[in-house]
Parts: structure tokens; sequence; C-alpha cells
């Protein structure tokens, strides 16, 4: 037995007991006859003293001791002095006088501080993440992936929801973003491919019988590295028959709201969470992913400068194109030069310009980028529209509503972020629903699928698919935090012939649809029932509920945003032996 008690255990009702103890150093203060040790563990520390006068040989082995060596402490739970508690630790009103002690493993001078966050570069944290790890922070947002996994499981569990595994190596099918091939040994010439989410083999499940199925499920995309995205990742994928939209809503807002009110309660969420369809959150937000904690909405200006001299207005509404403020409480203030660099972040967005204008006191002259193209009234009613009080920023772009979107979501985020209007105790959690089907591809000159090519459409848009497709809107629906789409999902097709048919609409031809999906086609003429899921990111999720930037900071070993694992130094060469049992040559172009 190397510990009878953890680091993070003992109380003052455990004074005058003798506890054995491992775990490393974490702290060593050494005051000659007296030498002081935190030991740490993944449950908490405890101040070991050893003294040169009641156990030499323990205080020699200290004195040897150094930072994350790995130590056994044998020794007697003492009181401290009242005060001498230490209220950080959970364990500061005892200490451990020792009386033996062993040590089990030295360590090298570690490269980045364990015992504090050091402000090292991030590649040494993934170079070394098996020390990272050891941090209090990684250990804490590590524990809470497990503990949210854990409720979801048991959640799911009471609802009635089986879990089953899928497998890894599947058929590449086209689904958005690049495949990873896997080469098989014994069928020469051709490939599996990892998931990019168990979608087909959950609604198999459904014609299958199971009708409530879910998995904590491994997903692969050989897409571009961000913040929220990694090659691997994790999500709660979840199907269910004989359910419509508000069926599945239903269980995962039961699910999330629980799960938050558990899990960290310290943070506030509001029921039921809010519904925006697509439409509405692009008009109100330029997003479909809007941080709904504050406001900062965007103001259509259109019928405001309709009859306006001003060419811009004119070109752009001409053609089909928006006229779209944000209003920026108390920003009047800021200098020429902050503005300019407002301004190139609209175009970094993709915006040609931003206009703006400064919002005077009564009876002062408006500042403004533009006000020498519109008339005084033009200004006035342009002012009013976006309710601009004294010393407020009014920004505007007018362009396609693409760009007009993208360009104010940017510069809404940017100020959310600038003006701390996020409360990061706040969970504002909403779904939007409503999406369109197919968006038109102008650089393939095709229709593609907005979700994926599963997603059924709307029944009452279904006559659309021939004449407009590009108005058909889908049963698709996203599950939102905090600015971030943290799930997806439909109620799928489940007959073949509408199946067909959207096939048929995104350009796939008959032959290819029955080689890539002629499993899925097939299953659908044996009694499919009408089914529906979501895939929630588990840790997009668990990224947020830790206050955290990055995913990375949730995974145990993550890769850069250049998909290289730097602790293991993958991707990497293999024997051209290998090569050659894959029946593989490279071709470097």
């Amino acid at each position: 037995m190397y510990r009878s008690h953890t680091c993070g255990e003992l109380r003052v009702e455990h004074a005058g007991q003798e506890v054995l103890l491992a775990g490393w150093v974490h702290r060593r203060r050494d005051h000659g006859p007296l030498i002081f040790i935190d030991l740490r563990d993944r449950y908490g520390i405890t101040q070991v003293v050893f003294d040169s006068a009641t156990a030499p040989a323990a205080h020699a082995v200290a004195s040897d001791a150094r930072i994350e060596y790995v130590l056994q402490v044998r020794g007697r739970v003492v009181q401290r002095p009242e005060e001498a508690y230490n209220p950080d630790l959970a364990t500061g009103m005892i200490e451990v006088h020792a009386t033996e002690a062993t040590i089990l493993n030295p360590a090298k001078n570690p490269p980045l501080y364990i015992n504090k966050e050091g402000g090292e570069d991030e590649t040494i944290r993934l170079k070394y993440r098996y020390l990272d790890l050891r941090r209090e922070r990684m250990q804490r947002n590590i524990i809470l992936r497990h503990r949210i996994v854990k409720f979801i499981r048991d959640f799911l569990d009471r609802e009635g929801f089986i879990e089953i595994e899928t497998p890894i190596l599947i058929k590449s099918t086209p689904e958005g973003a690049r495949d990873y091939l896997v080469p098989s040994r014994l069928h020469p010439g051709k490939f599996y491919a990892l998931p990019q989410s168990p979608q087909q083999l959950k609604q198999l499940l459904m014609v299958a019988g199971f009708d409530r199925y879910f998995q904590i499920a491994r997903c692969f995309r050989d897409e571009d590295q961000r913040a929220d995205r990694q090659p691997e990742f994790t999500q709660l994928d979840m199907e269910m028959s004989f359910v419509d939209q508000d069926d599945v809503l239903d269980v995962i807002e039961r699910l999330f709201t629980a799960l938050c009110r558990e899990i960290v309660p310290h943070k506030r969420l509001s029921t039921p969470f809010p519904r925006l369809t697509y439409a509405e959150a692009m008009e109100r937000f330029g997003s479909d992913k809007p941080d709904l904690r504050y406001g900062l909405e965007l103001v259509n200006l259109g019928d405001v400068v309709a009859a306006s001299s001003f060419s811009l207005f004119r070109a752009a509404l001409d053609n089909g194109g928006q006229v779209k403020g944000l209003r920026i409480p108390g920003a009047g203030n800021y200098s020429r030069k902050q503005i300019d660099e407002i301004v190139e972040l609209a175009k970094q967005a993709g915006a040609k310009g931003l206009l703006w204008a400064i919002v005077p006191d009564e009876g002062g002259e408006v500042r403004s980028s533009f006000g020498k193209q519109v008339s005084p009234d033009e200004m006035t009613a342009i002012i009013r529209r976006m309710e601009g009080a004294p010393g407020d920023l009014l920004l505007i772009v007018a362009d396609t509503p693409k760009i007009v979107a993208q360009t104010l979501d940017r510069l809404r985020r940017e100020f959310g972020a600038r003006l701390k209007l996020a409360d990061p105790n706040t969970l504002a959690w909403a779904w939007v629903f409503d999406f369109p089907l197919v968006e038109w591809n102008e650089e393939e000159q095709r229709w593609d699928a907005v979700h994926h090519p599963f997603t059924a459409p709307k029944d009452e848009d279904l006559h659309l698919m021939d004449t407009d497709p590009g108005k058909v809107r889908a049963k698709a629906y996203d599950l939102i935090l905090n600015g971030y789409e943290v799930g997806g999902g439909s109620i799928r097709i489940h007959r073949r012939d509408v199946q067909q048919r959207l096939f048929d609409l995104l350009g796939i031809d008959r032959e290819t649809a029955m080689r890539q999906f002629g499993h899925m086609l097939e299953a659908f003429e044996y009694g499919a029932p009408p089914h529906g899921g979501i895939a929630p990111g588990i840790d997009r999720i668990c990224m947020i509920l830790a206050d955290e930037m990055t995913i990375r900071e949730v995974m145990a070993f993550p890769k850069t945003q250049q998909a290289v694992d730097l602790m293991t130094n993958a991707p990497s060469p293999v024997d051209e032996r290998q090569l050659r049992e894959l029946h593989i040559a490279l071709r470097l172009d």
C-alpha cells in the first residue's frame, strides 16, 4: 500500500492518526532544522513538516527532494495553531509531521512551472502535455469534463436511451469536410474513412428499431483548425424515432438545464431557451449563433435611406443589398486613430469600407465620415432610427446581405468584448431553426446541403424544391451558447423517394447515389420510422463551462492549430515496408 489517504483528504478529525501519503513535491521551503513540503496529488495538497530533531532520516530525504520528486511519507496528523491555518487549502487546518520518507522517483527540473501558471508558449505546454496536465487548472478542467459526460450518460439512461458504439472504420462519403482515409491491407487500392460523425449509422439504428440511441462519439474531420475546432473531437450523438422537432428540443433543453444546475450551479441560465428562426437571427444579429448575453442588435436602415442621393446607399439597395447599422453606446469619445482601427476590422470581415457617425450633445454638430453625402434631415432620421444618444458611435455598412451580416457580426462581437458586455457567469442558451435546406455554390455552380444531405425539408416547402430550392426551409435546428454553435441536428428524411429527390437536387446522379448511399436508400424501403436527432459538441460545451478560450484546454492530448501532436511528433513518416504492405506509393506534389 503506497498511501492510506490522499493529499486532499485529511481534516482536523484525523488529528493524532498515523497516515501514509504519496504524491509530488509541489513546493519546498527549507528552514534548516525544519523543512516544509507541500505534497500534491490530484485530490489536493497537504503540508508535511520534516523535523531534523525528531526524524533525522526523513529530514535527510526532504533535504534531497526537489520540485516534482515523487515521495512517500509516513507521519502523524497534527492540528495547526489557529494563527497558522491556511484558508486557501481544504487541508489547511492540519499538517503531517513526517516520521519516514522515501523518494519513489526523482525528477529533472521541469521545462514549465507546475505549481503556477508560468505564461510559457503553448507549444511547450503541448510538447510536455503530461506535465501540463499536472497543473491544478488542467486537472480541474479534465475532471469537469468527466463530470459532464457522466451526467449526460446518467440522464439519458433515465430517459430510456441506449448507448450503442458504432464503427470507427467506415465508408468514405461526401458529408462536408474532408475525410481522414485509412488504407486497407487486405483490399489493395481500397480505403476506409474515419467517421466525420455517425450520421448514417445512427439513422440505420432507427431503422433497426432502437428508438432512443446515444453515444459519446469520437469524430474526425480533416479541416482547417480554429480555437473551437480540432481534427478529432467528441460529440454527444443522439437519435430518436417517432419524434418531431419539439420532442428533440425538449429532451436536450431538459438535459442541459439540469446539467448546468448540477455541474456549474454558480452560473445563471434562463428557461425555456429562446427560439429564433434563422431569418430572425440573421436580421437582428448578422449571425446564426449570436451571443445573447448582450444586445447591440443590428438596425435595418433600408427604408430610411431608400430615397437617399448618397450613391453608396443607392448602389447597395438597387443591387438587392442592405444598409444596416450598429449603435455602440458611449464610444463617441473614440479618437480618429481608434475609429480607423475599427474601419480596418470591417475590411478584414469583407466590407469595402465602414461608415461612421458620432451623436453630438444637443445643439452640437455630428462628426461623421459621410455627413457631406446626406442631408441634415437624413442624418437625423438615421440617428433616430438607430436610437442614437449623445456620445454614441454609429457604424453603418452598405453592401450585399452576406457582407453586411458578417461585418456587423464581427463588429458586434468586438465591441461586446471591448465593453465587457458578456457576463461570464451567464449561460445564454438558445435555439436557431428553420435554416435553408440548400445554398448555391457559386464556384461549383450547384446546390449544396446546408446541414447534410439527410436533413428533411419542411413539408410546406416541398413544392419549392423544383422551382425555387433556395427558399426551401429545412427541419434543422442548432443549439447555441454564448456565441458558439454547440450542437446541430434535424428531423431526417425517412422515405426513399424524398431522399432521392434531394440527391437529384444536389447533383448526385443515380449511379453515384447508389454507390455512396445505396445502403441508406435500401434501408428506407424496409419500414424506416420518422426520426430525428442532434449532436451537441462535448468539447465546446466543456470549454464554455470551464471559462476557457479554446477547446485545447479541456482535452487531455490536443493537437496544434496545424493539426500536429507536438508530444508524440505526429504525423510522422512511416517505414517503406509499411507502405508496401498497404500497396501505397507516395507522390509528393
